[in-house]
């Protein structure tokens, strides 16, 4: 990919499913679907989930994840690919197999190696772990957290953004093409990411931190945002700092859903204006849109 397209992107989540919406393939759609990409989907695990927390998975059988992938490509032109929950050892080396043939081969991916829900659930076998880094070589981009990352890299999370530029350095000798780690679990007014591609020293990217426990699915969404953003852009990093900006914003209005007595999830839909605020039923209309609490 060399440049924008003049035609809507055509995105391809491959990932798990979560009822609550927040996260995972419904997420991804939502994403997609947002910042114009025209989505579509192959599910790896149902999930019984919701903001509280994940109580159950269910992995898809390999080969009818293989049908679903073949099925579609043979039809469907796919413009992006974005990797979210694989959760088990067969599972990861199937998708990775059939990243690396056509008509996939040349595809860009954006890697979100899930390996723990928000909420602290486990979504990853610990055995596939070993196959989750050999999927990093493949990945144009791969989004980790810093547990993730520290679990890519077998090494204790860090807690600095000195420790995670050196951190993401080391995601690159592992075999990483590019590399946005995510700074969501330090502390600070300021939520800062680190995107390095081995080209340039690693770039850090601010935003403001929203204080809002309305964060199911962040992950999720932000690897889906940039897979959406990437055909729009002429390049990774301008993809890349659209999207944080986006979720930044998501965040920022998430709080309006009320969705769950847990982490509820961001707003994909802030930008539209079919999801300004709604009079109570019975209610004079109160002719103002939504903002964060």
């Amino acid at each position: 990919m060399t440049g924008p397209l003049h035609r809507p992107p055509v995105a391809l989540s491959i990932a798990g499913s979560d009822p609550s919406g927040g996260a995972g393939i419904q997420a991804d759609l939502k994403a997609f679907s947002a910042l114009g990409a025209y989505g579509t989907c192959v599910v790896t695990a149902l999930t019984a989930q919701s903001t509280r927390g994940v109580t159950h998975v269910h992995e898809v059988p390999v080969d009818v994840v293989r049908a679903q992938v073949e099925t579609l490509v043979a039809d469907v032109r796919v413009d992006v690919v974005k990797v979210g929950m694989l959760a088990s050892v067969g599972l990861v080396e199937t998708v990775h197999e059939l990243l690396c043939h056509r008509p996939l081969a040349t595809t860009p991916v954006v890697l979100d190696p899930v390996m723990v829900a928000t909420s602290g659930s486990r979504l990853l076998a610990e055995d596939a772990v070993t196959a989750v880094r050999a999927l990093v070589t493949r990945a144009d981009v791969v989004t980790p957290n810093l547990p993730e990352a520290a679990v890519l890299l077998d090494e204790e999370p860090v807690g600095t953004v000195a420790g995670m530029s050196e951190q993401a350095e080391r995601l690159l000798a592992l075999g990483a093409r590019r590399v946005l780690l995510k700074g969501g679990h330090l502390d600070g007014d300021a939520a800062v990411d680190v995107w390095s591609d081995g080209a340039d020293d690693p770039v850090l990217l601010r935003a403001q931190r929203v204080p809002t426990a309305s964060t199911h699915g962040t992950g999720c969404t932000l690897s889906s945002a940039i897979a959406a953003l990437r055909p729009q852009h002429d390049g990774w990093l301008p993809a890349v700092r659209e999207a944080k900006s986006w979720l930044t914003q998501a965040l920022r209005h998430a709080e309006v859903l009320d969705v769950g007595s847990g982490a509820g999830p961001v707003h994909h839909f802030h930008e539209l204006e079919r999801w300004r605020a709604r009079p109570a039923v019975g209610r004079a209309p109160e002719p103002r849109a939504f903002t964060a609490r």
